[in-house]
């Protein structure tokens, strides 16, 4: 509970944004790793080889949609987590936790089964056809398989973070990033006898290690940590809590998936400007969350606060804490933003090493440029998004996403790679264009304090 003995705000900010920022970039280097790992295989020609960049583009992108499908479980667990914790009700702390589970394991089996019935067909819509679509579904389809192990790791770890407890998910997730690596290239290339399973073993690799993970971060709930703890009885569905968590979760969710639709509907844009295209914005994509994941640590430092204060009755500290982490986060992506502004090209050298991708490098250089002028804003969405549904305010913030994409990013996409034939760069200028709306709204939203009155 915030009390009069407590660390300062900045102190308390750092405490639960640091473990999640090195949690966050572990994540990074296996992503990183596994592209690097796929850049390897030896295909027969630029062409195939480029279909096989555009697969890996979609892909991500799509793997990137069951994060934002987790938030149905995990910002809901947070927040609710977090207010018993700032209220002093442990007890009841306890009982969301076990409800959580309970929500992580329904909603990963109808994960699992939507995408098993329903990604080739999704995969053409975004389209991709032949060997792209081929790869892209190879991948996709183990980690279909295994997403009620992830979705339940991530609300176990969402679950600590509302108890303020960022460490423990930091190793947890810390030892699945370095499981990751060994396991994705064991089972790619192979070991002795063992013959790989190529791009598939990739894929295998990350969802096996997250499986790891979940064994792990349940174990340790059943024993007790960080003043959490799951038992069988508490296992038994409380409507009550179970709605208290979906108050939140469902808004935050139809925000996050919105958000995912109109990024899968954005790629779908890029990927019609072609292969290179395609992949030049996979790159720039991969080296971009080095800012975009840093937003998101602080994110997660800001709801677990301003839950934890609103809990406690302290709104004025809730609003402190908000506007420190987004300082903070300023701070850091801008930063990076200047890294890639300088660095564009050598980091872009890193995944097309031979000389017929050249063509992906100049594509994709300017981008990576153009998105460091997006940074500050995307540290105001990122960090303020967290910090209204921490306070339980997540049903206004999906308009401002549907403005921001409906309004903003796809029609001036549609123009700049249409009409005005800017291509790639074209799509980034709307991208860019849409972050610094989106940051504007989300700002003024927490500024003008209406969540303080939210209820969980």
């Amino acid at each position: 509970m915030p009390g009069m003995g407590e660390p300062p705000i900045a102190r308390r900010v750092l405490a639960l944004a640091l473990p999640a920022l090195a949690q966050q970039y572990l994540h990074l280097v296996v992503s990183l790793s596994d592209q690097y790992l796929a850049d390897r295989f030896d295909l027969p020609d630029p062409a195939a080889r480029k279909a096989y960049l555009a697969a890996l583009t979609t892909a991500g992108y799509l793997y990137w949609v069951v994060s934002s499908y987790t938030v149905l479980v995990s910002v809901g667990s947070t927040a609710l987590v977090a207010r018993f914790v700032g209220a002093g009700d442990w007890g009841g702390a306890r009982r969301a936790t076990a409800q959580a589970v309970l929500l992580a394991l329904a909603f990963g089996v109808a994960g699992t089964v939507a995408a098993l019935l329903g990604l080739p067909a999704l995969v053409a819509a975004l389209g991709l056809t032949g060997d792209a679509a081929a790869y892209c579904l190879s991948f996709l389809f183990p980690l279909a398989l295994l997403l009620p192990f992830q979705i339940t790791e991530s609300a176990c770890v969402a679950c600590l973070a509302g108890a303020g407890d960022t460490r423990t998910g930091l190793k947890v997730l810390g030892g699945v990033a370095v499981l990751n690596v060994p396991l994705a290239w064991g089972l790619c290339f192979g070991v002795g006898p063992l013959e790989g399973l190529g791009f598939r073993g990739i894929a295998l690799g990350t969802g096996l290690s997250h499986l790891t993970g979940c064994v792990i971060v349940l174990s340790l709930l059943a024993r007790g940590r960080s003043g959490l703890k799951i038992t069988l009885p508490a296992l038994k569905p409380d409507g009550a809590l179970l709605y208290r968590v979906l108050r939140v979760s469902v808004p935050a969710g139809v925000d996050s998936l919105s958000v995912a639709a109109c990024q899968l509907w954005f790629l779908g844009i890029v990927n019609g400007l072609g292969d290179v295209a395609a992949a030049a914005h996979g790159i720039t994509l991969k080296w971009e969350a080095l800012g975009f994941l840093a937003g998101g640590a602080f994110g997660t430092a800001a709801m677990s606060l301003v839950s934890q204060s609103l809990g406690a009755n302290d709104p004025g500290r809730a609003a402190k804490a908000g506007w420190t982490a987004f300082g903070v986060a300023c701070g850091v992506m801008t930063a990076m933003g200047v890294l890639f502004a300088v660095l564009a090209r050598p980091m872009f050298l890193v995944f097309c090493h031979a000389a017929d991708e050249e063509p992906i490098v100049e594509a994709g250089v300017p981008t990576l440029r153009l998105i460091a002028l997006a940074m500050p804003a995307l540290a105001s969405q990122i960090v303020f998004t967290a910090a209204l549904r921490g306070a339980g305010d997540a049903r206004v913030p999906v308009l401002f996403s549907w403005l921001g994409f409906l309004g903003v990013r796809i029609p001036l996409a549609y123009l700049l790679t249409g009409p005005a034939g800017l291509g790639l760069y074209g799509a980034w200028v709307a991208m860019v264009a849409d972050i610094w709306v989106r940051g504007a709204f989300f700002a003024l939203r927490f500024a003008g304090g209406r969540w303080k009155r939210a209820v969980v």
